[in-house]
């Protein structure tokens, strides 16, 4: 009998882990939606409150991490209970760099709405949707352990890094035909690569899921597409 009432109770402990998680991701979705739409629309009530509302996701981590190491301290888990556990810290820590990546893009929000021309925000829409799409999906992946998806959410990084290089260039060759648009490409630019980022924590999240599922991160390496490192905007051969 008390074999049996510790297990029902480390199963309880497990499952309301999980839903802490499942809530913190809602939470980090939530937000970037929110703010994928404040910068679209030059909404600033909407950007703050994404701003704020930060808070919350970062209760959500301090809650994790204490209810993983009580786990971790008094159930002593093997197997994949102890891999269920340590992939929960490590999510949390990725739902949360995510969420301070939402906050930046409304941070950048509030300055594009306030300058006196708006730059072309639409140029992020396929990206946003795409990230946002895949924070979606890698929160499905987690409450149904699902290996196949999370392998799926692995492979769009590279297209979320190939659009992310292409924006790059296409802002800097538009800065130098615009320079009166510099400063909002600048913060554009800034706004598309904390997307980028979440891209990127989404994937880690990903991996992560597999490693819970089949004891093991993948084998091969991440596919990178972002080279705007290298990119370059020539200035217009001016005709004699």
């Amino acid at each position: 009998m008390v074999v049996g009432h510790t297990v029902a109770a480390f199963d309880a402990e497990l499952t309301a882990l999980h839903a802490a998680i499942d809530r913190m991701a809602e939470l980090v979705e939530r937000q970037l939606a929110e703010a994928l739409d404040a910068l679209t629309t030059a909404n600033v009530d909407k950007a703050t409150q994404v701003i704020s509302g930060d808070a919350a996701i970062d209760q959500l981590e301090m809650e994790i991490e204490a209810m993983s190491i009580r786990l971790l301290a008094l159930r002593q888990p093997m197997a994949k209970d102890l891999r269920d556990i340590v992939a929960a810290l490590k999510i949390a820590s990725n739902l949360e760099r995510m969420g301070d990546f939402a906050g930046s893009v409304a941070k950048r929000a509030v300055t594009l709405a306030g300058l006196p021309t708006l730059p072309p925000v639409g140029s992020l829409s396929w990206m946003g949707r795409t990230v946002l799409s895949m924070v979606g999906d890698m929160r499905r992946a987690y409450a149904e352990q699902d290996a196949a998806l999370a392998t799926v959410i692995r492979d769009r990084d590279g297209e979320v890094d190939a659009a992310y290089t292409s924006l790059f260039r296409e802002f800097l060759t538009y800065m130098m035909e615009t320079p009166a648009q510099i400063t909002g490409c600048t913060h554009l630019l800034f706004a598309a690569k904390s997307i980028e980022r979440i891209g990127d924590h989404a994937t880690n999240v990903a991996e992560n899921i597999l490693y819970l599922v089949k004891g093991h991160l993948p084998l091969e390496e991440r596919h990178k597409e972002d080279l705007s490192s290298f990119a370059v905007a020539l200035p217009p051969v001016l005709e004699s």
